[in-house]
């Protein structure tokens, strides 16, 4: 397989380093980015070849698509006289794979996924959709190329604006909870190091019993709820001031923000 990515931003970096410490080598992969310090930055730190995104295109039988929305549009007129029979696999958000289609020459496929960063460490949670033209071949080989910086579930196409809104902002809201428990253990008087310590490995470990044991959160919780304890006493104030119907209202937002950044592009 030879691949090229195209766009180096955060997402397109996470792909490229986690790909390069599964089964790709920096012979397989280019990258192309049309910022030529950011192109030069990434070449030199990954040792893969930065390329024009024609010369990318040329180059490739698997084109992942790594830039932003509102530059979807740029990119699909730059590669289109350049494909013949590659595979896109975009990660765009809210590109609809209909729109990508209808700018690329009939018939190839393309298959939609949102991966998420935790791709930097391996443990990415992506989700894909075949376009019209998408085979079961094709499906396969963008799960062979994402599944090597974590897991990949697939998806109907219609549900990727929730999947985007879930799993792909997702770590950003895990992010922004622990740094309020962080500032919280400061407040109660733990040194930043202490707290942060005990938070990082309490996320972790708390991840790893849903994953592991399979219970659903509700029982893992009253687990650590006895009666009349300290833990009751934090839920009791986390429902008080709305911490749950805030998280359902941020990730609706983040839903609906998807499907509007697809529309602008149609």
């Amino acid at each position: 397989m030879r691949l090229a990515i195209l766009g180096g931003g955060k997402i397109g970096e996470a792909l490229l380093s986690g790909l390069l410490r599964g089964p790709l080598t920096v012979e397989q992969i280019v990258i192309s980015e049309h910022n030529p310090d950011r192109a030069n930055s990434l070449s030199e730190t990954y040792s893969v070849r930065a390329l024009p995104v024609e010369e990318a295109v040329r180059a490739s039988d698997v084109l992942l698509i790594a830039v932003k929305p509102q530059d979807i549009a740029t990119l699909l007129a730059q590669i289109t006289p350049h494909i013949d029979k590659q595979v896109v696999i975009s990660v765009a958000a809210g590109i609809t794979t209909k729109r990508i289609e209808a700018a690329l020459p009939a018939g190839i496929p393309v298959v939609r996924t949102m991966p998420n960063t935790p791709a930097l460490v391996d443990q990415a949670m992506t989700a894909i959709s075949a376009g019209a033209h998408a085979t079961e071949e094709h499906l396969a080989a963008a799960e062979s190329v994402l599944a090597s910086v974590g897991r990949v579930i697939r998806v109907p196409e219609s549900q990727l604006d929730a999947v985007t809104a879930l799993s792909g902002s997702g770590p950003a809201y895990f992010f922004f909870l622990v740094e309020a428990m962080i500032d919280a253990g400061i407040l109660l008087g733990l040194p930043r190091a202490v707290a942060a310590e005990l938070i990082v490995q309490t996320a972790l470990g708390s991840a790893t019993m849903l994953r592991d044991t399979g219970e659903h959160p509700v029982q893992l919780r009253e687990a650590v709820t006895s009666p009349g304890g300290t833990t009751i006493m934090a839920i009791r104030e986390l429902e008080r001031h709305g911490v749950r119907a805030a998280l359902l209202a941020a990730i609706e937002a983040a839903r609906d923000r998807s499907a509007e950044l697809g529309r602008a592009q149609d």
